[in-house]
C-alpha cells in the first residue's frame, strides 16, 4: 500500500516549475505572442496535420519528461509524464479516449458497452496474440488486471473501491459490475489497468519482461540516455508505419532544451509542462496537443485530528489570506493561469461558482476566533528545496504572517521525502501539490483526493456530503449532465477549504510539421500505431 501511494503521488512530484522566481510584472493576461490564456490552456489539438499518404520507415524521437526505470505498469505510473506512452506502445490499451468525439472508444478491445453504467461488457477481438504467441483472451485480461490490482498500481484502489464484481462470460467476453453507476469507468481500461500484459511478463515479477500485444516491442534501454522500441510487424491492426520509437531524456530540470531540440530537429516531439515554455511554444505556432487540467497546482491543508487544519476556521483563514495571482507572479514570472477555482474558465467543467477571494480582514477575523478557542497560530509549511519552490514558500509565508499566523518553513531535500511526508506519513500542516484534474474524467481525481475513504486522500478531508456529491458525479456522462453536481462540489470545496487552488495546469506536446498521426489519449499519453513521418 505504501508503494502504491508513493507511485500515485508522482503527479505531485511533477508540479515544481523552474521558471523565474522573481517575477515583477504580475500575471500576464496573454502570452508574449498575444495569445490569450484561455486560448492556450484549452484541451485539444492545435495546428493542422498536412495529411497526405502515409510513408513507411523512420524512427520517431520523443524528448520525454520522466524516465521509466521499469516498464512494468504496476511499478511505473501509467501517465504521459512518467513513461506511460512508452508502455502503451508495448502493451497497447483496451480503450482510448478520443478528444475529437469526446468519447471513450475501443483500441485493443473490440467494444466496451453498458446500458445503465452499472454493468459493463468488454468484448475482445478474436485472434489477437501477444508477441510471444500466446492468445490475448479473457483469461489473460483477467489475470493481467488481477496482477495490476494486486500490486496496488495507479488508480487500482479507485477501481477496487467501485467495481463490485468481475467475471468471465466466455473466452472473449468479460463483465464488470459497479457498486454505483460509473459513466467514466472506461477510463480505467484506457490507462494502466487496460495495458494488458502477457502471462510470461510477470510470471517471475522479480525478472519482469515487457511482453505485450502493442504496435511496438522492447528494443534497448540505456539508463539516463534512451529507450528504443521496435515495430511489431504482427500487430493486430497491421504493422506500424514507423520502424521504431526512441525516447530520450535531455537531463535538464527545465523544458527549454526540449523546445530547442524540437526546433533543431534533434527531436520530433516533446513533453512540456513548464508554463513559460508552453506559452513560448504556442507563440511559435507549432502543432501539438494541449492537455489542460484543473488544480494544476494547489495547497493541501492537513485536516486530520491534532493538526491546525482540523479547525475549519483555520482552513478558511488560510484560504482568505492567500492571493493566487501574487503567488504565481513570484513563482512563474507571470506565466501560467492562476485561479482558486477547480477548473480554468476554458474547461467544459468550469462552474459559475465564485472562488474565495483574498481578504486579509476576513482572514484575521477567522484566525482570531480560532485563537480565542486555544489555537496558538503556529503552522508549518513543507516544501521542496529548489529555488522556485523556496520563492513560493517565502511568498506564502508572507501572506499568512500578514494575517497573524506564525509560519515555519520546512524544506525537504528530495521528491521522495515530500511524497513520504505527504502521502504516506501525512506528517505536514501545509504543502503544495498537484491534483491535475483532467477534462475527460474529473471523477477519478476528485474521488482519490476528497472521498473520505480514499487511501490516496492525503489531506484527511472527510465530509459525508462531499462523498454523496462524488457518487452523483460518478454517474455523469458529460459536463452537461454533471454541471449542477460540479457546482455543488465547488461550493463545498470553498466552504470547507480542505485545500486551496493556486493555478490551473496543463501539458503541451508539440511535434514538427513532418510528423503525422499522433493520437492523444487519457492521462496525457499518446498512441503511436498510426504515426508516420514524411
Amino acid at each position: 500500500m505504501t508503494a502504491a501511494l508513493m507511485v500515485s503521488a508522482l503527479a505531485f512530484a511533477g508540479c515544481a516549475n523552474s521558471s523565474s522566481e522573481d517575477g515583477e510584472g504580475g500575471t500576464k493576461d496573454t502570452s508574449d505572442g498575444g495569445l490569450s490564456k484561455s486560448e492556450i490552456y484549452t484541451t485539444g489539438i492545435v495546428g493542422e496535420d498536412g495529411g497526405g499518404d502515409p510513408v513507411d520507415g523512420g524512427v520517431l524521437t520523443i524528448a520525454d519528461f520522466g524516465e521509466p526505470r521499469s516498464l512494468d505498469p504496476t511499478v511505473t505510473y501509467a501517465n504521459g509524464a512518467t513513461g506511460g506512452s512508452a508502455m502503451a506502445a508495448i502493451y497497447d490499451t483496451l480503450i482510448r479516449y478520443d478528444f475529437e468525439s469526446q468519447e471513450f472508444v475501443p483500441q485493443l478491445a473490440e467494444s466496451l458497452e453498458s446500458d445503465d453504467n452499472v454493468t459493463w461488457t468488454l468484448k475482445l477481438r478474436d485472434g489477437v496474440e501477444f508477441t510471444d504467441g500466446t492468445p490475448l483472451d479473457a483469461d489473460a485480461v483477467l489475470a493481467s488486471i488481477g496482477y495490476y490490482q494486486g500490486k496496488y498500481a495507479y488508480n487500482s484502489l479507485t477501481m477496487m473501491s467501485n467495481v463490485a464484481d468481475t467475471k468471465k462470460v466466455d473466452d472473449l467476453t468479460i463483465e464488470f459490475t459497479m457498486r454505483n453507476p460509473w459513466a467514466t469507468f472506461p477510463n480505467m481500461l484506457a490507462g494502466g489497468a487496460g495495458m494488458i500484459l502477457a502471462p510470461a511478463a510477470y510470471k517471475d515479477p522479480e525478472n519482469f519482461k515487457p511482453i505485450g500485444a502493442g504496435p511496438f516491442t522492447y528494443g534497448k534501454y540505456s539508463p539516463g540516455e534512451e529507450l528504443t522500441l521496435d515495430a511489431n510487424q504482427d500487430y493486430f491492426d497491421g504493422a506500424p508505419h514507423l520502424d521504431g520509437l526512441k525516447f530520450v531524456w535531455l537531463g535538464a530540470v527545465d523544458d527549454e532544451p526540449k523546445l530547442e531540440a524540437l526546433e533543431s530537429g534533434a527531436a520530433d516531439t516533446a513533453f512540456i509542462r513548464d508554463s513559460e515554455v508552453i506559452e513560448d511554444a504556442r507563440d511559435e505556432d507549432v502543432s501539438g496537443m494541449m492537455f489542460a487540467t484543473g488544480l494544476g497546482t494547489n495547497l493541501w491543508i492537513n485536516n486530520r485530528e491534532g493538526r491546525p487544519g482540523e479547525d475549519v476556521r483555520v482552513r478558511q483563514a488560510i484560504n482568505y489570506a492567500i492571493d493566487a495571482e501574487a503567488y504565481n507572479t513570484r513563482v512563474n514570472d507571470g506565466s501560467g493561469l492562476p485561479t482558486k477555482s477547480l477548473f480554468a474558465d476554458s474547461s467544459p467543467w468550469a462552474t459559475d461558482v465564485e472562488p474565495t477571494p483574498a481578504d486579509t480582514e476576513k482572514a484575521k477575523e477567522l484566525l482570531e476566533e480560532a485563537k480565542a478557542d486555544g489555537f496558538d497560530g503556529k503552522i508549518t509549511y513543507v516544501h521542496a528545496a529548489d529555488a522556485s519552490s523556496q520563492a513560493g514558500a517565502v511568498a506564502l509565508k508572507a501572506m499568512l504572517d500578514a494575517v497573524g499566523f506564525e509560519v515555519t518553513l520546512d524544506p525537504l531535500r528530495s521528491v521522495a521525502d515530500q511524497v513520504q511526508r505527504l502521502y504516506v506519513e501525512h506528517d505536514y500542516d501545509l504543502a503544495i501539490g498537484a491534483t491535475t484534474i483532467p477534462d475527460e474524467d474529473p471523477y477519478t481525481r476528485l474521488f482519490g483526493s476528497m472521498n473520505s475513504q480514499s487511501p490516496t486522500n492525503s489531506s484527511g478531508y472527510a465530509n459525508p456530503k462531499m462523498d454523496e456529491l462524488l457518487v452523483e458525479l460518478q454517474a455523469a456522462a458529460s459536463p452537461e449532465e454533471g454541471a449542477d453536481t460540479m457546482a455543488a462540489i465547488e461550493e463545498l470545496w470553498n466552504e470547507d477549504s480542505p485545500g486551496i487552488g493556486m493555478a490551473a495546469g496543463g501539458t503541451f506536446q508539440p511535434w514538427n510539421d513532418n510528423v503525422h498521426g499522433m493520437t492523444p489519449t487519457t492521462e496525457t499519453m499518446f498512441l503511436y500505431d498510426d504515426v508516420w513521418k514524411d
